[in-house]
């Protein structure tokens, strides 16, 4: 068998993804890829792969693995995540930084805490054959990842390396914040003349949450119902990731990375790519808050979210392995005190 790690527990909904598949919504397939780009990048970068290597995206619960191989560096990334060590090394490992395990080791991955999703990388990269140039899992067409699915008790996920490099494990000690209560940023249209001009103020000064109708595909939003201006049909046509189409109901739909290619309701907006990651990482009950920018803002904000993200992988800093001994801490720490004398 060849390395890799094997699934003790898959987690609640646990797929490979990378940047997803560009360049084929025209033939009806739709991008797929990471909900939240940045932690995904960011994970992968922990563990020195280039920024889309295929990882696992975990949504909710977190699974087990036990590792098949001499020895694995992975990496996490992603909310309040963490890592736990179990069996005789047994320990909680944290969040955002990487480390290497020893063959038949296990670690569980848990504590996603507010955000719904975070990532798992490993060391070279998963050994996952592409389709249409990418490893990304798209559940509903069964194609992509491991088989088109989940993971599942039992699964082998080959790896690229037999075993882990000798470069120092890497840690991010200021990991950015969720941004749970940002305003999510959107260019209105390209259908917003189909709505109503209170239906396009209730969309930018009322509070919605996400509803629990709400997985890859996109989110139905609850709140406040958008009137149309006239009738709720369309001629389809192409939609974009980030898109709000409000059906009949007038109730908006934020349609995320596994969205169909077309649809027949109109757009009322479109969130800016910067913000995609920070609304998918947003669990059923969160409150969304939307504000309008144009399309010039859209991308200079895009720009500095990049320079932000540059500059978060260079303060990435060396730390210790597991089990080592932190000796500077230790000659810190008072002993004297702790010290029982026993005749």
């Amino acid at each position: 068998m060849t390395a890799g790690l094997t699934v003790v527990a898959p987690g609640l909904h646990t797929t490979i993804q990378d940047f997803g598949r560009l360049g084929y919504q025209a033939l009806g397939v739709p991008v797929s890829g990471a909900l939240d780009a940045i932690s995904l990048e960011l994970a992968n970068r922990l563990v020195g792969n280039s920024a889309d290597a295929p990882a696992l995206e975990i949504l909710y619960q977190g699974p087990t693995l036990e590792v098949a191989a001499e020895s694995v560096r992975i990496g996490l990334a992603g909310g309040s995540a963490t890592m736990e060590l179990m069996g005789e090394r047994g320990q909680d490992l944290g969040g955002w930084r990487s480390v290497v395990l020893r063959r038949g080791e296990r670690v569980r991955v848990h504590r996603l805490g507010a955000a719904v999703c975070c990532y798992l990388a490993v060391e070279g990269g998963l050994a996952i054959e592409r389709v249409l140039g990418s490893a990304a899992t798209f559940t509903r067409g069964g194609f992509g990842g491991l088989e088109g699915r989940t993971l599942r008790a039992g699964d082998h996920l080959s790896l690229v390396r037999e075993s882990a490099g000798d470069q120092a494990a890497l840690a991010l000690l200021n990991p950015p914040d969720i941004a749970r209560d940002q305003p999510i940023r959107l260019v209105l249209g390209p259908q917003h003349d189909h709505f109503s001009e209170a239906a396009i103020e209730c969309l930018l000064t009322a509070e919605f949450t996400v509803s629990k109708d709400a997985d890859r595909m996109g989110m139905r939003l609850d709140g406040p119902r958008l009137g149309h201006r006239g009738g709720y049909n369309i001629v389809s046509d192409g939609i974009a990731t980030g898109a709000i189409q409000v059906p009949g109901s007038g109730q908006p739909i934020l349609l995320l990375a596994d969205h169909q290619t077309t649809g027949g309701y109109p757009k009322i907006a479109t969130v800016i790519s910067a913000d995609l990651p920070v609304v998918g990482r947003r669990r059923p009950g969160d409150p969304l808050r939307f504000v309008a920018i144009d399309v010039a803002e859209a991308e200079q904000v895009r720009r500095r979210e990049r320079a932000a993200l540059d500059r978060l992988i260079a303060e990435m800093t060396s730390v210790r392995s597991v089990g080592d001994l932190d000796v500077e801490r230790l000659f810190a720490a008072n002993l004297i005190s702790g010290v029982v004398f026993e005749p």
